[in-house]
């Protein structure tokens, strides 16, 4: 039989190992995975539905809220006549450009004319009507040859002839003259004005900025955005105007000055037949 001191050491032994296991237990079960146990069912629906493509999204426009079209939307009357007098400036300068640059093509090609029949014709009095109607040449010939028979009138005596047939020729150049340079001093004009016309817009569009800056309390960039786009947009129409008006002047100018030595030619050889004729028949009157 087992005694009281046995007893006891086995107790007490039993305490001791209980205590020990206890918190390794204890750890071991919160480190334990919680992941519930998955259970594998049948599926009898079929997986093979055709998925639906994704839509391209539509793209929708976004009107420029400070472009030209909002200028023109937005703009008070002074602006409205500022761009609407700059389009007038546009539009006579461009035709003025191309009706001028028709009008000396034709001038030169009748030059060319001029040079192949005039020169060749049988008499002077003939010559003049190988030459189109329209001809600025022929216009020339014939006031020079209407100026020789016209010679004889009493008013003229104390004219001579020289003199007489050179006024007659340099006022047919210079009526051609006149005619050529019609509308290049409109282009002159515009050149000069338009971009002063452009910055009139200019101030008035910085002037609305102002207001609005001044109404709003704030200077916001929505406030001032507008505005000053619309001056940007005067400024740029002003110089859009007046540069082809400076550039088509100077070049029909230089293209002036290449037709004109032309029909001054033409004119100086004229002057030069027509006093040898006249030379000619005073030679003859005084032989009889």
């Amino acid at each position: 039989m087992y005694n009281t001191r046995s007893i006891q050491r086995f107790i007490f032994a039993g305490i001791l190992a209980t205590s020990t296991l206890l918190p390794i237990v204890s750890v071991f079960a919160e480190e334990a995975p919680t992941t519930p146990i998955a259970i594998e069912t049948t599926n009898t629906v079929s997986t093979d539905v055709p998925v639906p493509l994704p839509q391209p999204v539509a793209v929708q426009p976004v009107s420029n809220p400070y472009g030209f079209e909002a200028l023109w939307n937005e703009g008070d009357l002074i602006t409205k006549s500022t761009i609407f007098i700059l389009l007038l400036m546009s539009i006579g300068t461009w035709y003025i450009i191309i009706t001028k640059f028709i009008q000396q093509a034709k001038i030169k090609r009748q030059g060319k004319e001029a040079e192949a029949k005039f020169w060749d014709a049988a008499s002077i009095d003939t010559a003049a009507e190988t030459l189109d109607e329209a001809s600025a040449y022929r216009f020339i010939a014939e006031k020079g040859i209407n100026s020789t028979k016209k010679h004889g009138g009493n008013l003229l005596e104390r004219i001579d002839f020289n003199t007489w047939v050179t006024i007659s020729i340099q006022r047919a150049i210079d009526k051609i003259q006149s005619h050529l340079s019609g509308g290049l001093a409109f282009l002159a004009t515009v050149g000069s004005t338009a971009p002063f016309v452009g910055l009139f817009g200019t101030v008035w569009g910085i002037y609305h900025a102002l207001t609005a800056i001044g109404i709003s309390g704030q200077a916001s960039i929505d406030k001032v955005a507008g505005p000053v786009g619309e001056a940007l947009i005067m400024t740029a129409i002003g110089l859009a105007v007046a540069v082809p008006a400076v550039l088509g002047y100077n070049w029909l100018t230089r293209r002036n000055k290449a037709v004109l030595d032309n029909v001054r030619t033409f004119g100086s050889d004229l002057h030069t037949v027509l006093l040898s004729g006249e030379i000619k028949n005073d030679s003859k009157s005084d032989s009889k």
